[in-house]
C-alpha cells in the first residue's frame, strides 16, 4: 500500500513536469557514447552528482531533484563478459577510464566474508560446524563436489545482483555510466556448467532459478555487452600463465568443463541478452586494443529503436516521464533492502542448502559476536565507532547483505 501511495504521489507531482530536454535535443545528446579521445577533453557534467550514499532519495527529494537533468550520452550500463582468465578486468578498467565511467570489479566472496571493519569472518571456521563454514572460489576449485558448492554459487549471484543494483543507483543519481566486470545476468552460465558436471543437484538448481526469477525482473538490463572470446586451449594457457595454484591444480577446469561454459555463454546468454542490449564480440586470443573497441562503441546508435514501441532493444530504459525515472531511482537507492529480500525463498526440500537447528544456533552465536558484527556498521563501540547516542539512522547505501 505504501508503494502504491509513493508511486501515485510521484506521478502526480511530475504530471506537468517537462522532460529535461526537448525530445530532439535529448536524442542528439544521449544516443552516442563518446570517449575522452574523441571529445578532446573530459566530459562536462552540468549538474553535481547527488550524494546518494549519504543522503536519502525518496518521494520528497524527487519533487525537487530531477533525474534526467544529470543524464548524458555516457549514462549507460556496460557489462564485460568472457571466459575465465580472458583479461576482462584489465580491459574493463581501460574502457571505464576512456569513457569516464565507474569501474566495478568482478564480485568475489571477500565482499561477503570481510566486513566493513576489515575483519575476515573466514577466521571463524575452526569454531563452526562444517555446514556453516566459509566456501569460496578457492574451495570450489579444490573440492567442487562439496555440499556447499550450490550455496557458494547462490551467494555469488546475490553479490552480483547487489553490485548491479548499486550500479543503477549510481547511474541514476550521478549521471555517470558504469562498466561492470561480469554481471548477475551471466551468472547462470556458471551454475549451468556446475550442474552439467554434477557439482550442483537438480533440486539446488531449481532453487537458484526460483531466486533468479524473483530478482532479475526488478532490474534494468544493460545497454551494451562486450564479450571477449577465447578458445578453450587459450583459456587453459591463460590459467597456467597466471599461476594460481588452486586453479592450475584444480580438477574443475577440464576441456569438457570449459567447453560447456563457452557453449552456455554463446548459445544461451549472448543469444538472450542480444534481444535487449547491443552486443560486441571480439577474438581476444592474442589480446586486443581498447581504442579499437571504443571506436566501435562510439558508432552505436542507442536510440535507433525508440520509434518502434514493440522493439525489445533498450525497452527497459524507455521511461515516459520524469516520475517514472524517479520511481526507478528510489527503488535502487533507498529501496535496495526490499530488493534483497527477494532472495528469501523458503525451500526445505534441498538438504545441501539447509542447516540443522543446533548448527544454525552455534553459527549465529559465533558469527554475530565476531568483531564488528554485533550491530550495524557505525554502531560498534568496540570497533571504535563514536557518537552512538546522536545517530538517528543507519545508511541504507552501506547496508550489507
Amino acid at each position: 500500500m505504501t508503494a502504491v501511495f509513493r508511486v501515485g504521489l510521484i506521478r502526480l507531482c511530475s504530471r506537468n513536469t517537462p522532460a529535461a530536454l526537448p525530445v530532439a535535443v535529448a536524442q542528439q545528446q544521449q544516443r552516442f557514447i563518446s570517449g575522452k579521445t574523441m571529445r578532446g577533453g573530459p566530459l562536462v557534467m552540468p549538474h553535481k552528482p547527488y550524494p546518494y550514499k549519504e543522503k536519502e532519495y525518496g518521494v520528497f527529494q524527487a519533487m525537487f531533484d530531477k533525474t534526467t537533468k544529470r543524464l548524458n550520452e555516457n549514462s549507460k550500463i556496460i557489462c564485460v563478459e568472457g571466459p575465465i582468465a580472458a583479461g576482462k578486468s584489465k580491459f574493463a578498467k581501460e574502457l571505464a577510464d576512456e569513457l569516464e565511467m565507474l569501474y566495478v570489479p568482478e564480485a568475489n566472496m571477500d565482499m561477503f566474508y570481510i566486513n566493513s571493519y576489515g575483519y575476515d569472518l573466514r577466521q571463524l571456521d575452526p569454531k563452526l560446524p562444517e555446514s556453516c563454514r566459509s566456501f569460496d572460489v578457492v574451495n570450489f576449485c579444490k573440492e567442487p563436489n562439496h555440499r556447499l558448492t550450490p550455496t557458494f554459487q547462490i551467494l555469488m549471484y546475490q553479490l552480483r545482483f547487489e553490485q548491479y543494483v548499486d550500479a543503477l543507483a549510481h547511474l541514476l543519481s550521478t549521471g555517470q555510466g558504469v562498466v561492470l566486470d561480469r554481471s548477475c545476468y551471466s551468472d547462470f552460465v556458471f551454475l549451468e556448467t556446475m550442474y552439467k558436471h554434477g557439482y550442483v543437484s537438480k533440486a539446488a538448481r531449481s532453487v537458484y532459478y526460483e531466486i533468479r526469477g524473483n530478482t532479475l525482473t526488478e532490474l534494468l538490463k544493460p545497454h551494451l555487452v562486450i564479450y571477449l572470446d577465447l578458445p578453450v586451449d587459450a583459456v587453459k594457457q591463460r590459467i597456467k600463465a597466471r599461476n594460481n595454484d588452486y586453479e592450475v591444480k584444480s580438477p574443475v577446469f577440464t576441456d569438457a568443463y570449459l567447453k560447456d561454459m563457452e557453449n552456455t555463454y554463446k548459445q544461451q546468454y549472448l543469444k538472450d541478452i542480444a534481444t535487449h542490449a547491443e552486443l560486441l564480440i571480439y577474438d581476444w586470443t592474442a589480446g586486443g586494443e581498447t581504442e579499437v573497441v571504443v571506436e566501435d562503441i562510439e558508432r552505436i546508435d542507442f536510440e535507433n529503436f525508440d520509434n518502434d514501441p514493440t522493439e525489445k532493444k533498450m525497452k527497459d530504459w524507455r521511461f515516459h516521464n520524469e516520475g517514472e525515472w524517479s520511481e526507478a531511482r528510489i527503488q535502487y537507492t533507498c529501496g535496495k533492502p526490499d530488493l534483497m529480500n527477494y532472495f528469501n525463498v523458503p525451500r526445505f526440500d534441498v538438504p545441501e542448502l539447509l542447516r540443522d537447528p543446533d548448527s544454525g544456533k552455534k553459527w549465529r552465536d559465533i558469527w554475530f559476536n565476531a568483531p564488528g558484527m554485533k550491530y550495524r556498521p557505525g554502531y560498534n563501540e568496540d570497533m571504535g565507532d563514536t557518537g552512538l547516542l546522536s545517530k538517528a539512522k543507519y545508511n541504507m547505501a552501506d547496508n550489507k547483505i
